[in-house]
């Protein structure tokens, strides 16, 4: 007996309002995207769950995609079932057959989400499990850590029965708080930055300084690579690569050397507030951790943050490094950001940064020097790159909702 549908849960979702409606589409949007070489599938959506039809396809293989997933609590591989008893009791024994392995223990877990069934969750319970020890030899009942824990769900429609729940990436579906700039660089903290980012619900659009002939084209090929990487969560990335190097020139022409650093970060950040204003973003986010190097002290952050008023979400801020490489590895970024090919932000580090700047000093020297137009001329300059599935959303999912 094969699965014929994998229940999905929602988790936090399902503390929303009037507006929940927005977030379940949205999910069912991402999980059509992570799926869309399984041409057979329909989605379907109630107030609290989820169901994937599988129509033929093997639920298996959608697993490590569907753990990507965010906005998915728990899933579960399932069986429809009417609920006359004697039907119920005829599936769970061919479930239980499916996945039993001599020697495994086993107990019945019930949820009556149906209260006018005739029996409550103990007599299920009792029903099933005797069913299960009558046609099943040697078989052993163990209620705290079982081999097999054969689930049933009663809910009004019908009855759904499981035998093992798993855990999804939870929080909200990337897309449904807004839309933000990441500051993307080619190194370990800012992809974990955005996947935290897209974990919140955001919509997240990469912003890559490019400052050739000073980084190589594998620079950039490191961070399309990385953005790929987080299209995964949602189905696409937005990447807009801005040429810096022009601007980086003129700092460490116009501005004195351990102030070079401040000033570039400043300009970075007036660049990418354009750019969010152009895409009609709300936020920006950087990948910073507080300390953790001279651009990310207490002082730089004060003095780099008076070019914009829009807010800035810092996701690692109170992160360590060990405990930020051990997220690049989980989510499968590490090894690309540790490729050893350079982004502007390394390439023009001066010796001894500043790393208690003044605002005052940095705004004086700034003054010095007309920064608008060439800021204006690499917003217009940026190129911006669409990372997507092949296989483009299909009319046939809209129709669900």
């Amino acid at each position: 007996m094969n699965y014929d549908r994998i229940l999905i849960r929602y988790g936090e979702m399902s503390t929303k309002g009037r507006n929940r409606h927005a977030f379940v589409e949205k999910l069912g949007r991402n999980i059509r995207y992570a799926l869309h070489d399984f041409s057979n599938i329909r989605i379907k959506s109630t107030r609290d769950r989820m169901y994937i039809l599988l129509n033929g396809e093997n639920g298996r293989d959608m697993v490590d995609r569907l753990k990507r997933v965010f906005g998915i609590q728990s899933f579960s591989p399932v069986i429809k079932t009417g609920k006359e008893i004697e039907e119920i009791k005829a599936t769970a024994l061919k479930l239980f057959k499916q996945v039993y392995q001599e020697g495994n223990s086993f107990k019945i877990t019930t949820k009556r989400a149906d209260k006018t069934f005739f029996m409550d969750t103990d007599e299920m319970n009792h029903t099933l499990g005797g069913h299960i020890l009558q046609n099943v030899p040697n078989i052993k009942v163990n209620v705290k850590k079982p081999d097999i824990n054969l689930q049933i769900e009663i809910r009004t429609e019908a009855a759904y029965l499981f035998c093992e729940t798993i855990q999804g990436a939870g929080g909200l579906p990337a897309g449904s708080s807004g839309k933000a700039m990441l500051m993307l660089s080619g190194g370990i903290d800012s992809p974990v930055a955005g996947y935290l980012s897209l974990k919140r619900g955001l919509e997240v659009e990469g912003v890559h300084f490019f400052s050739p002939p000073f980084t190589s084209e594998r620079a950039k090929q490191k961070v399309l690579d990385i953005a790929a990487k987080l299209s995964e969560r949602n189905g696409h990335f937005r990447l807009h690569i801005v040429p810096f190097t022009e601007i980086q020139q003129l700092i460490h022409k116009q501005i004195p050397e351990n102030y070079t650093m401040t000033a570039t970060r400043r300009m970075m950040l007036r660049i990418t507030d354009a750019l969010r204003e152009k895409q009609e973003a709300l936020a920006i986010i950087t990948g910073e951790s507080l300390g953790q190097v001279a651009s990310q002290t207490l002082e730089s952050m004060y003095a780099i943050n008076e070019v914009t008023n829009t807010p800035i979400l810092r996701p690692l801020i109170m992160m360590d490094k060990p405990e930020i490489i051990k997220m690049a590895e989980e989510i499968d970024t590490f090894e690309i950001s540790n490729r050893p090919f350079e982004d502007c932000c390394t390439i023009f580090v001066p010796p001894s940064p500043k790393t208690k700047p003044k605002r005052e000093k940095v705004i004086r020297y700034e003054s010095f020097f007309d920064f608008a137009p060439y800021i204006q001329k690499a917003v217009e300059q940026t190129e911006t790159i669409l990372i997507k599935p092949e296989t483009q959303l299909s009319n046939e999912f809209e129709e669900l909702f």
